[in-house]
């Protein structure tokens, strides 16, 4: 399987349409798949469901896709950087799902694994436990939570080989690994891509069997979400 493409719209052609589900690795705007993003904007495709860990900050990341009106749903966990995302939600323009930042990680793990569900103690006892079945195990209550199986997981790594083993770098590596595999499709952007048999094995993160398409999207300018300075102190 050809594996390369040449760019973010090469490699997202053919797999995008009206209401579909989207798994989106990154935290924070550190490992966002920025490329991949700036690619579904254009193609102008709209009505998504995008699980995600949150949704950039405006104008960055996700958010491009929020002012775009191109989500319809996002499934997250943490949200407060983004205004667009609370206007929206607030005006009833924009579907959420909130999910605990744990548990979200396990339902994007356990769609890739082929388990439609699990048990956890997480929200037992508050909003996110409303309408889910709950079930007693050893005295405990635990609540039934769904795992997430996507149309399209778009991640962003930090090196691969031609054959789509990939390497995450420290914070990336967080939600990037399984929203890979919750896709029926991942696609992946990386900062440097390398011959097959270049990487040790015991450094990949995500075997190359998960990845179907693969671009180089370096360079990549260093973006963050607060810029905290002090006063320069007189002389």
């Amino acid at each position: 399987m050809r594996k390369l493409f040449s760019d973010a719209n090469a490699a997202l052609e053919g797999l995008l349409f009206d209401g579909m589900t989207i798994a989106a690795g990154g935290f924070g705007l550190c490992g966002i798949p920025e490329r991949l993003i700036d690619a579904i904007q254009a193609s102008g495709v709209k009505g998504l469901t995008v699980a995600s860990n949150n949704a950039g900050i405006d104008g960055e990341g996700l958010g491009k896709l929020l002012r775009s009106r191109q989500i319809a749903k996002m499934i997250s966990s943490y949200v407060g950087e983004n205004k667009e995302f609370e206007r929206q939600y607030l005006a009833g323009e924009l579907e959420v799902e909130f999910c605990p930042q744990g548990t979200l990680a396990e339902r994007l793990r356990a769609g890739g694994a082929g388990i439609p569900g699990f048990y956890t103690k997480t929200g037992v006892g508050t909003l996110v436990a409303e309408g889910k079945e709950v079930k007693a195990f050893d005295g405990e209550t635990y609540v039934l939570e769904r795992g997430i199986r996507a149309d399209l997981s778009i991640i962003k790594g930090w090196k691969a080989d031609e054959a789509g083993n990939l390497v995450f770098r420290k914070t990336a590596r967080n939600f990037n690994q399984p929203a890979a595999t919750a896709g029926k499709i991942c696609v992946a952007e990386v900062e440097e891509i390398v011959a097959v048999g270049s990487l040790d094995p015991d450094a990949i993160h995500l075997p190359g069997i998960y990845v179907q398409r693969l671009i180089l999207g370096a360079p990549y300018d260093k973006k963050i979400e607060f810029r905290t300075v002090r006063q320069k102190e007189a002389a």
